[in-house]
């Protein structure tokens, strides 16, 4: 009769031990992924639609073209829609124009689009600055070498997750 008590004292103190271990609190080390990212402010949706939408670019690159007779230029700016997470790309290369859609991430802050020189003569990175300040490319608008085409490539995607970070696909 002394060994089943003693088996069943054994036994609740080795599962008694195991689930208290599960509810103390780990101390986070410097490798740990709650200590390399941040605690951010609490999350909240931007407004679907604009009050107001400003007529000026609310960025713009611009270099001058090699064509010596006339002053041409490869330009790209970037104008607010009436949708907040939404611009408008408008393109030009001596005389050809065009125009895209950029849809930004809403990461809970203000979106914040921005353009940087890209790797060609005629190129330019369109992007956005995540909540870190970093830049974050989406689209590339460049002219081919053969036959002087404009075009417009999109470079990556992004989604927001759960915890609010910007993930890209």
């Amino acid at each position: 009769m002394l060994k089943p008590i003693s088996a069943i004292i054994l036994t609740a103190t080795i599962m008694s031990s195991s689930c208290q271990s599960g509810t103390k609190e780990t101390a986070s080390t410097p490798d740990s992924p709650a200590a390399r990212k941040p605690a951010l402010a609490m999350f909240r949706r931007n407004p679907e639609k604009r009050d107001h939408v400003k007529k000026d670019p609310v960025a713009e690159y611009r270099v001058r073209t090699d064509d010596q007779l006339n002053e041409m230029y490869f330009s790209v700016r970037i104008f607010e829609t009436p949708v907040t997470m939404k611009y408008l790309a408008k393109v030009e290369f001596e005389g050809i124009t065009g125009e895209d859609t950029i849809k930004l991430p809403d990461m809970g802050t203000p979106p914040h689009p921005v353009l940087q020189k890209g790797p060609e003569k005629y190129s330019c990175i369109i992007g956005l600055q995540d909540n870190n300040k970093a830049f974050r490319e989406l689209k590339k608008v460049y002219v081919t070498e053969k036959g002087h085409e404009l075009k417009i490539t999109t470079l990556k995607h992004y989604i927001v997750t759960e915890d609010y970070r910007l993930v890209g696909q």
